[in-house]
């Protein structure tokens, strides 16, 4: 027996034959009371019934399956394998068996071991399925085919305004939003409410009693007729822009009593770029540096495209020779659609970028929005890659410092700056404490150079070097000529000069507009910064730190001091009267008022009707609503909230008498109002004191 395999190897086959068909043909069945109940009730009740139906199809399945257990094993191998003489049983038998069975036994076990086993598997219920797909797939054929009915909301709109007028009593409002939000399809809970922008709205009423026709008509007069359905009335609209609307069946009042219900179409926001790497704006590159990495991320209220656009700037070049080139690469970004990551790291190799160029990245990216997408770009990004003749510095100070230092720096700062590098000393080593003692002594050549400018001094550059260049070495001073002596031969194309021959110094007195003590001052502060100056370039902060403090108090006492300048036209006021001083007498004194006109309103329809409005007993006219649906329209009216208005004046029209209505126009109204320019104010009347003062005055001789 040990050769024959067990019962369960026997009935497997058996049953995974039944649990596949019974699946098969339950499976319709399960579909379609899934179907009805999604029809009736929606998709969480047909999902309920779907679970609960698989369960009981599953249950009933291992169930059926139960019946192929040893008694119908026996019975099939007796039926199938007539050599085994009716005597299948002895192949399961248990326990003691008598010498006659166990002869038996054997010569069974020999046959089913050399003979190949029968197929023991129930035959496929094709009919049975058959029928049940066919009729299940025309039951869904004829589910999804039959017109749904619409689940109604009960309407407030308020008690009809006269018996037998047709008013709303129920309605439902679907909203399938633009495909690329990915948004579900709606039912919003009223006839108002905040929908995407490109929504498709569909609308269906139900009136009591039934009008001849009917329609969903905005404030300004138009209208959007409802077609008629069975007792629904239906329509659709995509909302492209927000809207004022209300129900107006045929047969009502003019202006009945139902109200304004708004939709607010809410547009699609363009995406958002936020730069996670570099920190900064403009980055340098460094010494090895062979890659730069970039990190963007975008995000949008309904997805950002999958692929962007690095659009990359060269520039190339020096002075008038500088070229430029562009390319664009595309990125594919990382994360959900709502908030994607996108990671460039650029090869300088591959993109042709060499030193002494820039180059200035920028990300372009696209939303979902369909058919037009909206495009935003990300803030540029610059590369410097300083060329060889450039010095080597930190950061962007270093980097700008030999050009511009005289504009980031002052003398307050260079002060600052060396008493911080004398607490760092101990952490550096003599080298760069030196190297950064110098950097202080360039800043503090460019403003000495800077306040000399003022004193003739503009030509201590060497050819061609910038008015702020950290360059030391000057042309070297001439030595004034002894007294009597012959002056030097001119030479041509020297600056000194030329300036001479067909210009002025800008230190002779008739150009100086500094008086002599202001000029003293200033002259004596630039020696201070000398001396602070050369100090710092000898490596030693302490000892210039008493120069530059007395360089800064002198600076100061130059900014307050009185400038002189050169008077060459002005007008001359006339010689005051002293005589007529502390008299109180006004002879002759004439008082030139200036008249001031109001200032007219650029338009003046909403100011009028703010005071039509007011809350006088017995006021019941309406403004001149006209005119201001007129200034609503006009551009006059921009930033307010156009629809709230005209809200509030449907409300006065169709109700003067309505005290609330009136008042909530009023109120808006207010926040339109521009606000009147500052008048000139009165002058305060003379008290009991002033008054004495005045007699006081006037008694005098």
């Amino acid at each position: 027996m040990s050769a024959l395999p067990p019962l369960a190897r026997w009935t497997a086959a058996a049953r995974r034959r039944s649990w596949i068909d019974d699946a098969l043909t339950g499976a319709p069945v399960v579909l379609l009371a899934a179907a009805t109940a999604w029809r009736l009730a929606g998709a969480p009740l047909a999902a309920l019934i779907a679970a609960v139906g698989v369960a009981a199809g599953l249950m009933l399945a291992f169930a059926r399956a139960r019946r192929f257990d040893r008694t119908w094993l026996v019975r099939r191998l007796d039926a199938l394998r007539p050599d085994l003489e009716d005597s299948a049983d002895l192949l399961f038998a248990g326990g003691a068996l008598s010498p006659l069975q166990a002869l038996q036994r054997r010569r069974l076990e020999t046959r089913v071991a050399t003979a190949p086993g029968p197929d023991l598997r129930p035959a496929w219920s094709i009919r049975r399925m058959l029928i049940a797909w066919g009729l299940a797939g025309l039951a869904l054929a004829a589910i999804w085919l039959w017109p749904r009915a619409a689940a109604m909301s009960p309407a407030a709109e308020g008690p009809p305004p006269a018996p037998g007028v047709p008013h709303l009593t129920a309605f439902r409002l679907r909203v399938t939003p633009p495909t690329y939000t990915g948004l579900p399809a709606r039912d919003l809970t009223a006839l108002d409410g905040r929908v995407p922008q490109g929504s498709r709205l569909d609308w269906t009423l139900r009136f009591a009693p039934q009008p001849r026709a009917a329609a969903l008509a905005p404030p300004d007069g138009s209208g959007l007729p409802l077609r008629r359905a069975g007792g629904d009335w239906s329509v659709a609209l995509t909302l492209d822009r927000s809207w004022l609307y209300r129900v107006a069946p045929a047969g009502a009042p003019a202006f009945p009593a139902t109200p304004l219900h708004r939709l607010d179409a809410t547009p699609d926001e363009p995406p958002r770029i936020s730069v996670l790497q570099p920190a900064r704006s403009l980055s340098l590159v460094s010494p090895g540096q062979r890659l730069w990495p970039l990190v963007f991320e975008a995000t949008d209220d309904y997805g950002v495209a999958a692929d962007a656009r690095l659009h990359l700037t060269f520039a190339e070049g020096e002075g008038e020779e500088v070229k430029f080139r562009e390319r664009t690469l595309v990125i594919h970004g990382t994360g959900p659609p709502r908030r994607r990551r996108f990671t460039a790291a650029l090869d300088y190799a591959a993109l042709g970028f060499t030193r002494g160029g820039d180059l200035v990245a920028q990300l372009m990216v696209d939303d979902n929005r369909a058919p037009s997408p909206q495009t935003t770009s990300s803030p540029s990004l610059i590369l410097r890659w300083p060329s060889a003749s450039e010095p080597p510095g930190e950061g962007l100070d270093a980097a700008v410092k030999t050009v511009l230092p005289a504009y980031l720096r002052s003398e307050r700062q260079i002060i600052i700056d060396a008493e911080q590098l004398l607490r760092d000393r101990r952490g550096l080593d003599p080298k760069r404490f030196l190297a950064r003692s110098d950097g202080l002594g360039a800043d503090q050549q460019g403003l000495r150079l800077r306040y000399s400018q003022f004193l003739g001094g503009e030509n201590e550059h060497a050819e061609n070097a910038l008015p702020t260049d950290d360059a030391d070495e000057a042309a070297p001073p001439t030595t004034p000529a002894a007294p009597g002596a012959p002056p030097p031969p001119k030479t041509f194309g020297v600056e000194g000069d030329t300036l001479h021959a067909y210009g002025h110094a800008h230190d002779q007195p008739e150009a100086d507009l500094l008086e002599p003590n202001t000029r003293a001052k200033l002259k004596a502060a630039v020696d201070q910064m000398f001396g602070a100056e050369t100090r710092l370039r000898q490596g030693d902060p302490a000892a210039a730190l008493p120069y530059a403090n007395a360089a800064l108090v002198l600076i100061k006492q130059v900014q307050q001091s009185e400038r002189i300048f050169v008077a060459h036209t002005g007008l001359q006021p006339p010689p005051i009267d002293e005589s007529r001083r502390l008299t109180g007498k006004r002879d002759g004194v004439q008082r030139d008022g200036l008249a001031l006109d109001a200032a007219a309103p650029a338009d003046p329809a909403p100011a009028a009707a703010w005071r039509a409005l007011a809350d006088t007993p017995g006021a019941t006219d309406a403004p001149d609503l006209a005119a201001l649906e007129r200034w609503l329209a006009s551009d006059t009216a921009a930033g307010v909230d156009r629809l709230g208005f005209a809200a509030d004046i449907d409300a006065v029209r169709r109700d003067p008498r309505c005290l609330a209505c009136r008042r909530a126009l009023r109120a808006r109204l207010w926040t339109a109002l521009r606000r009147p320019p500052p008048h000139v104010a009165r002058r305060r009347e003379a008290d009991a004191v002033g008054f004495r003062y005045l007699d006081a005055l006037g008694d005098q001789p």
